[in-house]
């Protein structure tokens, strides 16, 4: 050992210490490139699971193996390929074939003219535009996409942008309202703390290929503040964000759900609390000053202008101030509606509604319990889609089901034989914090924008037409016997559905998920084609046969199974579309083409839902959990003169359809057209009779 120098073994270790670092630096970076590359590969999606090629079977094995064992919920992210820009030829050739049906000839015609002049001037530039952004962005369209979309958007969300979910279908694990909505809560903060840790399990297809878990980020403690010009979107951290706001009959409660050592509430505790809060609101209504502000939440009902002007001169200072920033800030809130239900759409319209002052729309998301224990969902749609929301209601259902292994790791089975909530034997819980009643100020001036604003959300309530239904003479078990994909086949039934309503085809939008991508969104896939028109002319020509009609139906579903895929794989036509128009404003410039394409009406817009994406969890196809699964959620029509469609495919022997319209268009009513599509889901299972066992 040199007596002046660095010891021997302390030299050892600090060269040793530095290329281990290095080397695990370089490995780490490696590891992610490699996963980002084998991620771009999406031909996997073009093969089913039991058709795939030795080419995917192999992709796939060293996609498990550069992935790792035991993510945390965002390990992927950094290794998510991002979302490429379709050619300009791509997308007018993806336009183009879809109007072709909808349109007439001359109009087509015209589009084509306009399209070949757009391709020729202003294309070449806006393209290049866009693949610069491809590069340093994390998605060239996402932050455009929630900006001009959403949060630019002027009109009130509640029913044109919100949307809702429903609970089990047929059943119920109790009726106790306030031991439902305490162990839901308690569910909902565990959730909500695993995504602070990373410990929420990131989502993979076929057990392989993760999606982007990025819309988890502010899935909870978000709210939509609005402005004059533009709403704002914003998060808070768990620090800032450890209670939620309690709403009973008009009045608001924050609820703390950590006691003082910091321990999140058990389920139990939480009840008692909601016990006293409900007898306090029932007190408190007493009072003139509560009477006053017991609407406030109409004001979220507004045109987003109007709200921002309201929340600006109203809510900046003072009690006011003090009890919107509680709201702004919770994680997520609670209504204890006093009212209850029987069926579906009842409550899926109360869901997207609410009665005009109940559902604060601002939020991420507000949980409604009824005073049976049936519950559901609004949810504000600028912070993330349906599928998210989804999959955390999914935690919190799925703990009520006895023998469900729990992921939170709250035992599975909430209530004992009587509808009360389970204590935990192992929990000791310290001293919680009172509920605290949140205070408003309402003035005279005030006191009008909040009667007008609960006169306008009603006055819009009531032209909503609503429609959920289940229907159960069959499910995809049937149609998977057809050897039709169950998603194209419900698209040809709404098609025809739609053809025999009106006489001719409509534009239709259906969601698809470019989560595959990261910061990913959705996609338009354009569901009417060549193929679906063809299909749907035959079903209505007695000439044709049953065999001629099948064989136009296959086709039918092929070419939507392959729209999709490509929409999924980054190939759609219509974000593209809209990130162009964009980029054309911003610069400056006009284009007919671009204008006419995007001003055409969605006037079928249609969604299907997932209805399981926790691993782990048994089938709702087993005949034990089958009236477990729930009806999925659904929306408001995008098109005043059209309808919204969202459908659940739950397992073999049932679907789920929500049909949404307005009451003032006379050429549209849900109930008809529900008619109608079961008539359409009828006549295509007759194609198949004695065609199989």
């Amino acid at each position: 050992m040199n007596p002046t120098g660095t010891p021997f073994y302390l030299r050892i270790f600090l060269i040793s210490s530095s290329v281990g670092f290095f080397f695990f630096f370089v490995l780490l970076h490696v590891r992610r490139y490699l996963l980002r590359a084998l991620l771009s590969y999406k031909g996997w999606l073009y093969q089913t699971p039991k058709r795939e090629s030795w080419i995917t079977i192999i992709w796939g094995g060293l996609v498990r193996l550069v992935s790792g064992g035991s993510p945390l919920t965002y390990s992927y992210q950094l290794s998510l390929p991002r979302q490429q820009v379709p050619t300009i030829s791509d997308t007018i050739k993806q336009v183009l074939e879809s109007v072709e049906p909808v349109l007439p000839a001359e109009k087509v015609e015209e589009m084509r003219i306009q399209a070949k002049e757009f391709e020729a001037t202003l294309a070449p530039k806006l393209q290049r535009t866009l693949q610069i952004k491809s590069w340093w962005a994390s998605n060239y369209v996402t932050e455009w996409w929630e900006k001009y979309i959403y949060l630019i958007n002027r009109s009130p969300i509640a029913i044109n942008s919100n949307y809702y979910c429903l609970d089990h279908a047929y059943w119920q694990p109790t009726t106790n309202q306030v031991a439902r909505a305490a162990s839901q809560i308690c569910t909902l903060m565990k959730v909500k703390q695993m995504i602070h840790r990373e410990q929420l399990r990131p989502l993979v297809i076929r057990n392989t290929i993760p999606l982007c878990m990025y819309q988890y980020e502010r899935a909870f403690s978000t709210v939509r503040i609005p402005g004059e010009e533009m709403d704002e979107l914003v998060h808070y951290d768990s620090s800032q964000s450890k209670h939620i706001v309690v709403m009973r009959k008009g009045v608001y409660y924050k609820l703390d759900m950590y006691d003082v050592k910091g321990q999140l509430l058990s389920p139990m505790t939480t009840a008692k609390q909601l016990e006293w809060l409900i007898k306090d609101a029932d007190t408190q209504l007493e009072s003139d000053s509560v009477k006053e502000s017991t609407k406030i939440a109409a004001l979220t009902a507004c045109k987003r202008d109007d709200w921002a002007r309201v929340r600006k001169q109203y809510f900046t200072q003072g009690i006011n101030k003090e009890s919107i920033s509680l709201i702004d800030r919770a994680a997520f809130m609670v209504v204890l509606e006093t009212r209850q239900y029987d069926t579906f759409s009842e409550r899926g319209k109360f869901l997207l509604h609410g009665d005009g002052s109940t559902i604060w729309f601002d939020k991420n998301f507000t949980m409604v319990y009824f005073s049976n224990g049936k519950c559901g969902t609004n949810a504000e749609h600028s912070w993330g889609d349906a599928p998210v929301t989804g999959h955390i209601l999914e935690h919190a259902m799925s703990e009520e089901i006895p023998g469900v292994p729990s992921q939170t790791g709250v035992l599975s089975g909430k209530y004992d034989p009587n509808g009360y909530c389970l204590p935990f034997a192992y929990f000791d819980q310290a001293a919680v914090r009172h509920p605290f009643q949140l205070q408003w100020e309402v003035t005279e001036p005030l006191a009008e924008h909040i009667n007008n604003a609960f006169a306008f959300a009603v006055k819009n309530n009531d032209d909503l037409d609503l429609c959920v239904i289940n229907h159960d003479d069959y499910g995809k078990g049937f149609v998977k016997k057809c050897k039709v994909s169950p998603d194209a086949y419900i698209q040809l039934a709404l098609q025809l559905a739609y053809y025999r309503e009106t006489g001719h085809f409509a534009l239709t939008y259906e969601s698809s998920m470019t989560r595959l991508f990261l910061h990913g969104r959705t996609e338009t896939v354009r569901s009417v084609t060549k193929e679906s028109s063809l299909f749907v002319k035959a079903m209505e020509d007695n000439d044709k046969t049953s065999d001629e009609k099948i064989r136009l139906m296959r086709q039918a579903a092929e070419a939507h199974q392959k729209i999709y895929r490509d929409c999924m794989s980054g190939y759609g036509c219509d974000r593209h579309l809209f990130a162009l128009f964009v980029l054309c404003k911003g610069l400056g410039h006009e284009s007919d083409f671009l204008h006419t394409a995007l001003t055409l009406p969605w006037t079928l817009s249609t969604s299907q839902q997932p209805q399981q994406q926790m691993a782990g969890n048994p089938s709702v196809g087993l005949p034990c959990y089958r009236d477990m699964a729930s009806p999925g959620g659904g929306f408001g029509p995008v098109s005043d003169t059209g309808y919204g469609v969202s459908y659940m495919i739950p397992e073999d022997s049932r679907f789920f359809f929500h049909v949404s319209s307005k009451k003032s268009c006379p050429q549209t009513d849900s109930q008809k057209f529900v008619d109608k599509i079961f008539k359409a889901l009828a006549d295509m299972k007759a194609l198949f009779k004695d065609k199989f066992v």
